[in-house]
């Protein structure tokens, strides 16, 4: 058994070490722009992937819970909204414990599990590729510095940026330009909506 498992590590690190030598031949003709604009664009390809995956993957089985989920919602929403209080709230509790509280966990769990997939482990495996890729040795031997960019301290010394610290500031930024994008372009079909009646 230690054998096959052996095995199978080692399938294992050469595909990863496969990925990254064909990450690197992709991203080195961009490195002419610079580490800082090289993590950015990562980190912006990395956000639009996790979009697209969590826009077009999820499991039957979330599905299914969701659509459980709500239907025992409505149902306790309309047990309560019954004209005897009293009765309302006993069904609204059978409801909860019979069957509400179990949907309502296995539904939550199922979606982050599809969150994890989806958004939490492709950042974190471009983080790890970005930190591995864009160590201080590396940055030194491509870029002739050993951090991403520099700024002005209080004192003689500046703050040096590495790459994983601008990787998590780029991964910020990106998230709030994409809401910005996103509410703007929300605005500007409403105001052409409203235009056209």
């Amino acid at each position: 058994m230690d054998e096959f498992l052996d095995i199978v590590w080692f399938k294992i690190v050469d595909i990863v070490q496969v990925l990254v030598r064909g990450m690197d031949a992709a991203v080195a003709p961009l490195n002419v722009l610079g580490p800082a604009v090289v993590i950015f664009l990562l980190v912006f390809f990395t956000v639009c992937l996790t979009k697209f995956f969590k826009r077009v993957y999820t499991t039957k089985r979330y599905q299914t819970l969701k659509k459980e989920f709500e239907h025992w919602s409505e149902l306790r929403k309309e047990a309560v909204n019954i004209e005897d209080q009293e009765k309302g709230k006993r069904m609204a509790r059978n409801i909860d414990q019979a069957k509400l509280n179990k949907v309502y966990y296995d539904y939550f769990f199922e979606g982050l599990l599809n969150s994890i997939l989806t958004t939490v482990l492709p950042v974190l495996l471009m983080a790890a590729y970005v930190n591995e890729a864009y160590n201080p040795e590396k940055l030194q031997k491509l870029f002739g510095r050993s951090h991403v960019f520099s700024i002005p301290g209080t004192g003689d010394d500046p703050m040096l940026v590495g790459a994983l610290f601008w990787y998590v500031l780029s991964l910020i930024l990106v998230h709030v330009l994409w809401a910005v994008a996103g509410r703007a372009l929300k605005n500007k079909n409403e105001s052409k909506t409203t235009e056209k009646q």
